[in-house]
This record gives structure tokens, sequence and C-alpha cells, in this order.
């Protein structure tokens, strides 16, 4: 029998802190503390020599409870279909026109901060509405 009981998540990205930024306001999630000595973040990467900087960058749950997220930089673009994906969970409980209405009210709020509408999913005899959507570097994730 395993004994973890934890989970990280990581993303290859191009910008690790603006990705970290997003999803930190997708989820509410938060980022570590600045290292001592450091006044910010960005003031920390800077003083890093350039082939450091910004490599990779972390936020996590402030409850504790769900997976901490890491972003690290890699030079490959992203090319396919993710084959792994989060999904935000904004309607859990709700049903019908309750659920969409709540899920499109957070695709608004995503769109806004730079997340892509790809496709709504509405509700049939076996499934509830869901959205699928990019972040703001073409990352798939779902709404529902």
């Amino acid at each position: 029998m395993s004994t973890i009981k934890q989970v990280q998540v990581t993303f290859d990205c191009a910008e690790p802190a603006r990705l970290a930024a997003f999803w930190c306001e997708v989820l509410g999630y938060v980022v570590p503390p600045v290292p001592e000595g450091f006044a910010t973040w960005e003031e920390y990467h800077g003083s890093l020599p350039p082939e450091d900087q910004v490599r990779y960058f972390a936020c996590s749950d402030p409850s504790g409870v769900g997976p901490r997220l890491l972003f690290q930089r890699v030079p490959e673009g992203k090319i396919v279909k993710n084959r792994v994906h989060l999904d935000v969970r904004a309607g859990t409980g709700l049903v019908g026109a309750e659920r969409l209405a709540v899920l499109e009210a957070e695709c608004a709020r995503l769109v806004a901060l730079g997340a892509v509408h790809l496709k709504t999913l509405y509700a049939d005899e076996e499934n509830e509405s869901c959205i699928n959507m990019q972040d703001i570097e073409g990352n798939e994730f779902c709404l529902d």
C-alpha cells in the first residue's frame, strides 16, 4: 500500500511567473513567501544569473487541501493536445440552467484574465454541462 498522500501538478511553459499568476487568480491560490532579503519575487529573480531567472515558479492552495502547482520553463512550445488537464470544479452540486449560468459566469471571468473559451458542452441525458477552455499558454482545462 502506498504512503504517498500529496500530488504536485507540473506545467511545462514559456513564462512560469505569468502562468502561475493566472492560475492563482483562477483557483484562489497563493505564491510562496519571497526568499529572505528580497522584497519581491521580481527582485529575487533579477538577482539570479540570466540562465536561472524564472526557470520555475510555484503556487499553492492556501488551505493546504489542493495540490501544489509548479510551472517550469521549457524551450519548446505546446504542440498537441494535453494528455492530462485540470477540471476546475465551478459547478459542483448544481444542475441544469443554474449550473450552466455559474459556468458561463466563471468562463467570462477567466476570459477576462486571458483564458480562451473553446467550446460549451451542453447537458444531455447522461452528462451535465461543462466548458472547455485554454489557459494563457494554450493548456486545456475544463470548467465543470
